[in-house]
């Protein structure tokens, strides 16, 4: 019977590993020290910044890409790539809005079924790419599209409205004076980081990314685990679009188009490598916040959103150059 070797996906030596996970240290520090940086500027630059309102929408704000941009790390983790997690946020977020007007669910009712949907698309996904073969970045833009054309076929290209103040508990709700998506998305990211740090679920799904041939040989269930992956990546995205459609109390078709770039910016910021085998949530953390506090300063300013998708833009050449400068560190140094 074939065995997993435990350090399949690591470096072959102790002082490579180190190596890599000082690169990581490394990428979380620029990133945490870049988000001080904006934070202190945006402080000056607006007297807005620092109200308890703000503070609150950017709580919010930042909840729904953190939740989103954990479901990335993780298919980027096994050198992967979701395109649909806009569409199918949108598709989630109106079906959840919908069974709350129409059939009378409560909001938690409503967001077990957009979990479903977002678990749905997901296994979608995930049969795409273990099954009929198809690369995860075509996979998903074809999810991508099918989903969106959903979202206008179930909604009429209009807005689900009409809906119960108990609907806006996800995305407004308070615990103690803090924000309840902020306190799902800790529990998000403490539950997915021990899933990823302490198990075989982690072991198995860097592995794969570092090396799926050796992970094949080493018998781990490829085909399997990869679309747990989706799966579990899926759930994450139908919570998070259940939480945006919660923010503005009613479900947007519109809702999620370009968010893909959010969600990928702050993965790669965080420190995912778009080669697959490496990233951690709190980078993930550090990066959707980032994210949110440009896109917060850029409203709080009146910088059009034009000029915000390109300075997302340049943030993403930024971060998968840097990552590219360290695997070829690591490598020259290996």
């Amino acid at each position: 019977m074939t065995t997993v070797d435990p350090t399949a996906d690591l470096p072959a030596r102790p002082g490579d590993w180190m190596r890599e996970r000082l690169s990581n240290a490394l990428s979380e520090f620029t990133a945490a020290a870049a988000l001080v940086v904006l934070f202190v500027a945006l402080s000056f630059a607006s007297p807005h910044f620092l109200t308890a309102d703000n503070l609150f929408n950017i709580g919010a704000q930042t909840a729904v890409i953190a939740i989103i941009a954990t479901a990335q790390t993780m298919v980027i983790i096994t050198k992967g790539i979701d395109l649909s997690v806009g569409s199918v946020a949108a598709l989630a977020g109106v079906v959840g809005a919908i069974t709350v007007r129409d059939l009378g669910f409560s909001i938690w009712a409503a967001t077990a079924v957009a979990i479903a949907v977002g678990a749905l698309a997901g296994l979608v996904n995930g049969l795409l790419v273990t099954v009929a073969r198809i690369p995860p970045f075509i996979a998903t833009l074809g999810t991508m599209s099918a989903a969106r054309g959903l979202v206008f076929i179930v909604t009429g290209a209009v807005g689900v409205y009409g809906l119960p103040e108990s609907f806006q508990l996800l995305g407004n709700g308070q615990i103690l004076g803090i924000p309840f998506a902020v306190v799902l998305t800790g529990v998000v990211a403490v539950g997915v980081a021990f899933l990823l740090a302490q198990t075989r679920f982690g072991q198995y799904t860097y592995a794969m990314g570092s090396n799926l041939e050796a992970a094949r040989r080493s018998g781990i269930p490829v085909g399997r685990h990869l679309t747990a992956v989706y799966v579990l990546a899926g759930v994450l995205v139908g919570l998070g679009g259940m939480i945006a459609a919660s923010r503005v109390n009613s479900g947007q078709p519109n809702y999620g188009i370009a968010l893909e770039l959010d969600v990928i910016a702050a993965a790669v910021i965080g420190g995912a490598s778009l080669f697959g085998g490496q990233g951690r949530i709190i980078g993930t953390l550090i990066g959707a916040f980032l994210i949110a506090l440009v896109r917060n300063g850029a409203v709080l300013l009146d910088i059009s959103i034009h000029y915000q998708m390109v300075i997302v833009g340049l943030i993403i050449w930024a971060a998968v150059y840097f990552d590219q400068y360290r695997r070829r560190r690591l490598e020259s140094r290996g």
